[in-house]
């Protein structure tokens, strides 16, 4: 069975499943593993994703873009009318809360937040269903950090109205350390993380301590006036101006012409945090004047040069606040879809002169990684809901270890769950395996162990077969191991080198 982990972004939304060990984003219809968080209304029809993007130019009136920004919010409140300032979707109020009219000629109707939100997790729903079947439906859903209890509560209600059975809850910045298996690789790490995500509408930083797998929160500040909309608007801004350049004519006034601009900005923007030079050419973009222009990486840098200091600005605040330094932190985590601007990235390790930057994985699916991991521990438990004021951890009651053979070739044993270690739990431990063997065997056992010595017993074994052979040098055996909060323990053996794996489920005493 598989666990679904949704991330709902204010301009894309994504989904990854969880399944035989490893987390994996889904594709989309369009062959994309990321999906914009539009919906169109056309007559009876309600298009979603980039069906909708497509069509905003033409449908602006009728496409809502962003809904996640003004989820639980009162219509009087400062965030809605900026959201209404800027929508070209009519906002207005009903109950006190924020409504779409959307009018398209034949039919007047108010649309709701909810179903807006619904419509698009029916999409993240329908993308997993197609990749993994019926069983899709154990989801956990992320939100931001500094989400209130009222826009959490229209979250999870939405993803419920979509058709998942919500497991959790889960914070972004602790789905971004979760993709990257932070705190779950050694059972005694303890190292500080800073998680930056820079998306499309926001920026936001947040100092984590990660202590056995624990993670403590130290401190988050964020800034909704930044964001990777600010980034395109700046560069549609200069298309602008280098047409009114070369035809003598400003289009700032034709508002269909500027989304054009804006659509082919975001696209070129794209294309330059992989390329040096992006070529931007629009068919008739006003007038019935064509327009072609060169924009380098260099260029865009410049152009937007104050935007990149405003959006490092929460990492500077959120230091002051905690009194920490750029040295105290051991990994720098990216998620966000503008954090992978190359400009940005190397700010960023000027910065943090000596920790990782983390961002091996597309930073745009870190999080959905992150929730699909989390929902993989989850799955299976009797009880995901508990009342706040009752909570029972369950934990380790003995040392979980694998057994090993250090250098001279004497076994050793290697804690990977150490006794209390609280459930569920996921961890993952690489060793090292003579090379010249064509088989491989790990044993895992659960006790106490001294040393060399060892007192408890055998829980599992696992041996990788018919594996390639190597005149010299050592292979590297990575083992997953998922406890489960009724003790159940999941254990995942693969090769590194021929993607070899064997999987075994030790069920829980009775």
């Amino acid at each position: 069975m598989a666990a679904v982990g949704v991330h709902l972004g204010s301009t894309c939304a994504c989904v990854a499943i969880y399944k035989d060990g490893r987390a994996d984003v889904i594709a989309n219809d369009a062959g994309d593993r990321v999906t914009p968080a539009m919906v169109a209304f056309r007559d009876s029809e309600k298009i979603v994703g980039l069906a909708a993007k497509q069509g905003r130019i033409r449908n602006a009136t009728t496409t809502v873009v962003g809904v996640k920004r003004i989820l639980g919010h009162r219509f009087e409140d400062d965030v809605v009318q900026k959201y209404i300032s800027s929508s070209s979707c009519p906002v207005i109020e009903k109950d006190g809360c924020p409504v779409f009219s959307i009018n398209n000629g034949t039919v007047k109707k108010h649309i709701t937040r909810h179903e807006v939100a619904t419509l698009i997790l029916q999409k993240m729903k329908e993308t997993a269903l197609f990749a993994v079947g019926a069983d899709a439906k154990d989801a956990v859903i992320t939100t931001p950090l500094n989400f209130t209890t009222q826009q959490v509560d229209e979250l999870r209600q939405a993803a419920e109205s979509a058709g998942f059975n919500v497991l959790r809850i889960l914070s972004e910045p602790a789905a971004a350390l979760l993709a990257f298996g932070i705190g779950q690789e050694s059972s005694h790490s303890k190292c500080k993380v800073l998680v930056y995500k820079l998306g499309g509408t926001c920026a936001y930083a947040t100092a984590i301590e990660v202590n056995s797998g624990l993670y403590r929160v130290l401190g988050s500040v964020s800034d909704d006036t930044v964001g990777g909309e600010e980034f395109t608007e700046a560069l549609a801004e200069y298309l602008a101006t280098e047409f009114q350049k070369f035809h003598r004519q400003d289009l700032r006034g034709n508002s269909r012409a500027m989304m054009k601009l804006h659509t082919n900005a975001e696209m070129a923007k794209h294309v330059l945090s992989t390329m040096a030079i992006s070529n931007c050419f629009v068919d008739s973009l006003h007038d019935g004047l064509d327009f072609e222009c060169n924009i380098t990486r260099a260029r865009f840098d410049s152009l937007c040069s104050v935007l990149f200091q405003q959006s490092l600005q929460p990492i500077h605040d959120l230091l002051a606040q905690i009194n920490l330094t750029t040295s105290d932190f051991q990994k720098v985590v990216l998620c966000g879809g503008s954090a992978r601007i190359p400009k940005l990235q190397q700010l960023l390790q000027e910065q943090f002169v000596g920790s990782e930057l983390m961002c091996s994985i597309p930073v745009d699916e870190v999080i959905a990684l992150g929730a699909a991991a989390e929902a993989g521990i989850l799955l299976g438990r009797d009880a995901v809901r508990f009342e706040p004021e009752a909570l029972s951890i369950e934990c380790a009651s003995l040392d979980i270890l694998v057994k090993e053979q250090d250098e001279a070739g004497q076994d050793c044993y290697t804690v990977v769950f150490p006794v209390g270690t609280p459930l569920p739990a996921r961890r993952q431990h690489t060793f090292q395996a003579p090379g010249t063997l064509p088989s491989v065997l790990v044993d895992v056992y659960e006790g106490v162990a001294k040393g060399s010595s060892f007192e408890g017993v055998h829980l599992a074994q696992l041996v990788l077969k018919d594996l390639q052979q190597q005149d010299n040098g050592l292979r590297d055996i990575s083992t997953v191991f998922t406890m489960k909060r009724d003790g159940s323990l999941l254990i995942t053996c693969t090769d590194q080198l021929s993607g070899t794996s064997e999987t075994v489920t030790v069920e829980a005493a009775s």
